[in-house]
């Protein structure tokens, strides 16, 4: 989507757009309520500086729908896409670090009532193994605060993927 658009569209069609970034209510409304955006840059700003208020009815909210962790997320939605695409390097995890990943999705969800939340674009099987092995350590507070700035990452890389800056193209296609 280009900026222009994003900029021009409905309140409830940037609603769907920025949710599929991150499914935080308040934020959502605020990002749609801070339009119009002179580049994707100044959307990336408001987007951080608002995602570093998230607590953990924010972390909760953006959770109710996301899937675990080496799951193959379902349905056929944006938000669906953008996990498969992330998590495709699971798709050819070796089986001990599905196991253990399956395993510590358990644990984690047993000792942090919500499911286990960490950029994945990017990162190996045994990268995320580690990353969850080393998170069910955390005390309760600190493991908000980390799944929260792990969300603000997530939802980052989205925006940025989702929206193109005109003036970019118009350079682009003056070269």
């Amino acid at each position: 989507m280009r900026l222009d658009d994003f900029n021009a569209a409905g309140p409830g069609e940037a609603a769907a757009q920025v949710r599929v970034w991150a499914d935080v209510p308040s934020w959502v409304e605020a990002v749609v309520a801070g339009r119009p955006y002179p580049d994707v840059a100044a959307v990336r700003s408001r987007a951080a500086a608002l995602a570093e208020r998230w607590g953990e009815a924010d972390l909760d909210a953006a959770l109710a729908h996301h899937p675990r962790i080496g799951e193959r997320p379902s349905g056929s939605g944006a938000a669906a896409e953008a996990s498969r695409g992330e998590q495709a390097a699971m798709a050819h995890a070796a089986d001990d670090d599905a196991a253990a990943i399956a395993a510590g999705n358990a644990a984690y969800e047993a000792r942090f009532g919500r499911v286990f939340l960490v950029r994945a674009a990017g990162r190996s099987p045994a990268q995320l193994r580690a990353e969850l092995e080393r998170r069910l350590g955390n005390d309760p507070a600190d493991e908000v605060r980390e799944a929260a700035g792990q969300l603000a990452e997530i939802a980052l890389l989205r925006l940025g993927s989702a929206l193109d800056d005109e003036a970019d193209d118009r350079t682009e296609e003056g070269s």
